[in-house]
């Protein structure tokens, strides 16, 4: 039998064949066709789910969002993951849960360093993370290929391979996890070399010199880069370069002054620093904080607050660059419900680390009164550590179905990691029929997907909503 925790479902007692027959007898209750179904959610539209969003985000950074969104329909994908959430809630599911990312599409996969300085590819956003159906994380995925490709110009049957790539992929390697210990899983990691390996048979010369472009770009985003990318020289002192409205100082952020607001910043670092492992805390006690300033991260994130704190240790060549990031609730809590965690940037950080096969060793988290006066949740990270993603905008076919394959083993992985791989993976069979089936689904969501995308820009054009500038 089953356990269900706070997190996923973890088989304890059952045998790897019962957890199996348990699997395999989901598909009379759920057959595997039946996830070729696509129903809009039913009350407010996806702008009135959008707008609703708004009312606990920063007033002034609404229009950004919504200008950054109607750049294309894929962008729209990206910054609605709440209106998909009330879409998938209409699905169906089997009822085997695990740690979902709840925002899993191609532009939220990517490389970074790990903490041995190696480059793994890996999920790297976690806001939207809760225990949910693994259904969804596959279909939003799978939906985010086949909105790519038509944004791209590829043909229906260049995105029909793409899309049964990305979904046979995850099915081939959750069967593949399915028959690994839990050691074996948890050890999993798609380094570099591994990604090259496994994307170049699929990728032309051209595609090639794309992904050895990206890792050379992601190698350059250290300390160091970030400190050349970041900052400048006034006064003597080393400073955050604003660069409105994306990097806005501290200072005027904060009606008493931005003396006032640095030293509330101190008081979070001080909370954060509780949250850190001990040997992390001696390594953060090198650092001593130097500037602040707001920025603006995303699509889907614009509004929420986020700082870019600079930190410097012995000398300005030493430089630590840390992201506090608002934390609010996951869009699959309105249809999953609230999980254990009574901090949400103690839920996305404990999400990350039970999908990342490695994670920043700075990761924390810290709830704080804000400027406002109102209570939030943040979560602390290393601002850019190695981080790097591939343009999707510009893939072409092939290049598309060898990064939705990479996505799809990398998303099964995450998921095997928490949730019941055998079960999951004897429902999902050793043939394509729930391919198949979630190629539909990513085929009608792309058509609502253009008709919300179309409505953003008439809502903008109208002056419904603002864009900003």
């Amino acid at each position: 039998m089953s356990v269900r925790t706070g997190t996923a479902v973890v088989a304890r007692s059952a045998s790897r064949a019962e957890r199996a027959a348990e699997g395999r007898a989901a598909r009379a209750e759920t057959p595997r066709s039946s996830h070729a179904a696509f129903e809009r959610g039913l009350g407010r539209t996806p702008l009135e789910l959008l707008a609703a969003q708004d009312r606990a985000r920063v007033p002034s950074l609404a229009g950004i969002r919504y200008e950054r969104m109607a750049a294309s329909p894929f962008a729209y994908f990206r910054g609605a993951a709440l209106p998909m959430a009330h879409d998938l809630a209409l699905t169906p599911a089997t009822g085997f849960t695990v740690q979902a990312c709840g925002d899993a599409h191609l532009a939220n996969f990517g490389l970074f360093a790990s903490p041995e300085r190696r480059l793994v590819f890996d999920i790297n956003d976690f806001d939207e993370t809760a225990k949910g159906p693994w259904e969804w994380d596959v279909k939003r995925l799978a939906a985010s290929v086949e909105i790519a490709g038509r944004g791209n110009g590829f043909s229906t049957a260049e995105r029909t391979r793409a899309v049964l790539a990305t979904v046979g992929a995850y099915r081939q390697a959750m069967r593949d996890f399915a028959g690994r210990t839990a050691l074996e899983v948890w050890y999993a990691i798609a380094e570099v070399d591994a990604v090259r390996a496994l994307a170049a048979p699929k990728l032309s010369a051209a595609g090639k010199k794309r992904l050895d472009r990206t890792v050379v770009k992601a190698r350059s985003h250290d300390q160091l880069g970030s400190l050349a990318r970041f900052t400048t020289a006034e006064g003597g002192s080393l400073r955050i370069e604003p660069d409105p409205p994306r990097v806005v100082p501290v200072e005027g952020q904060a009606e008493d002054g931005g003396d006032a607001a640095f030293a509330r910043i101190e008081r979070v670092l001080a909370a954060y620093r509780e949250t850190l492992e001990p040997e992390r805390r001696v390594l953060l006690d090198r650092y001593s904080l130097v500037d602040v300033a707001r920025m603006v991260v995303g699509v889907g994130s614009v509004g929420t607050r986020c700082w870019m704190l600079l930190l410097l240790g012995h000398d300005e060549a030493d430089p630590l660059f840390l992201q506090a990031k608002e934390a609010g609730p996951s869009v699959l809590e309105q249809f999953t419900g609230r999980g254990e965690y009574s901090n949400h940037g103690q839920r996305v950080i404990v999400g990350q680390r039970l999908m990342q096969a490695v994670s920043d060793i700075f990761l924390g988290w810290v709830a704080v009164t804000g400027f406002d006066g109102k209570d939030r949740d943040f979560y602390i990270r290393q601002l850019r550590d190695g981080k790097g993603s591939v343009p999707v905008e510009s893939m072409v076919p092939d290049g598309l179905l060898a990064y939705g394959r990479l996505c799809g083993w990398t998303l099964a992985r995450a998921h095997a990691r928490s949730g019941d791989a055998v079960a999951i993976a004897a429902y999902l069979g050793s043939g394509p029929v729930f391919d198949c089936a979630v190629r539909e689904f990513a085929s009608a969501c792309a058509e609502m997907n253009d008709h919300d995308h179309a409505a953003l820009c008439r809502a903008a054009g109208s002056g419904t909503i603002r864009e900003g500038h």
